[in-house]
């Protein structure tokens, strides 16, 4: 199983790993970081496939997936 960790204090909620993920699980928080940016979260980890294509377009290296 995989697992999705985005660190909500480096991202700035470009949204690009919310359009690239292929099973819809990321989505932009409703709550924004110290920043003042709405950060990305993950919905379901459960649902998470580990295909990193979040980590692979992140332009901030916010996210980490584990498989």
């Amino acid at each position: 199983m995989a697992k999705t960790i985005i660190d909500k204090e480096v991202c700035k909620g470009c949204a690009l790993c919310v359009k690239e993920c292929p099973v819809k699980i990321i989505e932009l928080s409703p709550s924004s970081n110290s920043h003042g940016y709405f950060y990305a979260v993950v919905t379901d980890n459960d649902k998470c496939i580990g295909c990193a294509n979040c980590a692979v377009v992140c332009p901030d290296c916010a996210i980490e997936v584990y498989r």
